[in-house]
């Protein structure tokens, strides 16, 4: 049996590289569609052009526009349940517990998360113009708990191991199972926020708006290089193959 004029791992290699470039390639225009949607959004601070452009349109409402600014409490501001002095609008709490089973195959103790509890908890709070002395113009966030976005920053986390006693030992040999620790965590920020307010996407980021834009174009520009790398890839390896048959062939006509 002669041998394979190709090695089936290169050829791999291409078809891999390709498909690989396809798709990143698929990606990074998605990406490119998303960026220039968000290009199109204005953005406003609270401020007197703001309100001058609402005044001009139909029913004094703006359909989808972004609104950066500094977050400030209506009232008295959530206080931090762990961290003293530490204040904000929203705030999330969250624990659960880790816990061990004997696995009887491997004779070993291996890990779980179990039980674990969110609990959100929001004031009222405007935004008003970064800078501003006289707080007169603002904005009102309604329903901040239903935004998406990264959001909330964690001010603390903590994890209780748990103390042996007379029934977490018993636990162990009836169960095959023993706590090990209870996690907790705690999310909250005071935060300069880009919401759209017509009833779409709701999104809630605690960064300016440049530098939302900024994560989106670095995303798309990721996609791309790696659409790049994989497609010359694929490329290189392709003509590497070529040129070897070509090699082959004039090797038998000589």
């Amino acid at each position: 049996m002669s041998d394979l004029p190709v090695n089936p791992l290169v050829l791999i290699g291409v078809g891999s590289s390709f498909a690989l470039s396809g798709l990143f390639y698929h990606l990074y225009q998605e990406k490119k569609k998303e960026l220039t949607k968000l290009k199109e959004i204005p953005i406003f601070r609270p401020d007197q052009q703001l309100v001058r452009v609402l005044r001009a349109t139909p029913y004094k409402r703006l359909q989808y526009v972004a609104v950066e600014g500094m977050v400030q409490a209506d009232g008295e501001p959530l206080a931090s349940k762990f961290v003293p002095r530490c204040f904000g609008v929203i705030q999330k709490i969250t624990m659960e517990e880790h816990w061990k089973y004997w696995n009887n195959l491997t004779s070993t103790w291996n890990s779980r998360m179990m039980n674990k509890t969110e609990t959100s908890n929001s004031v009222p709070f405007s935004l008003v113009s970064p800078g501003a002395y006289i707080t007169d113009l603002y904005v009102k966030v309604h329903n901040p708990l239903e935004a998406s976005g990264c959001y909330l920053e964690r001010v603390y986390h903590k994890l209780k191991h748990a103390e042996e006693s007379l029934g977490n030992i018993a636990l162990q040999v009836i169960g095959g199972e023993k706590p090990v620790a209870m996690e907790e965590g705690e999310g909250g920020q005071v935060m300069r926020l880009q919401a759209p307010q017509d009833g779409r996407k709701f999104i809630l980021v605690p960064s300016d708006y440049r530098s939302f834009m900024d994560r989106h174009e670095s995303s798309a520009s990721m996609w791309k290089a790696l659409t790049a790398l994989t497609g010359l890839t694929g490329a290189s390896l392709l003509a590497g193959v070529i040129y070897n048959l070509g090699g082959k062939k004039d090797d038998r006509s000589k």
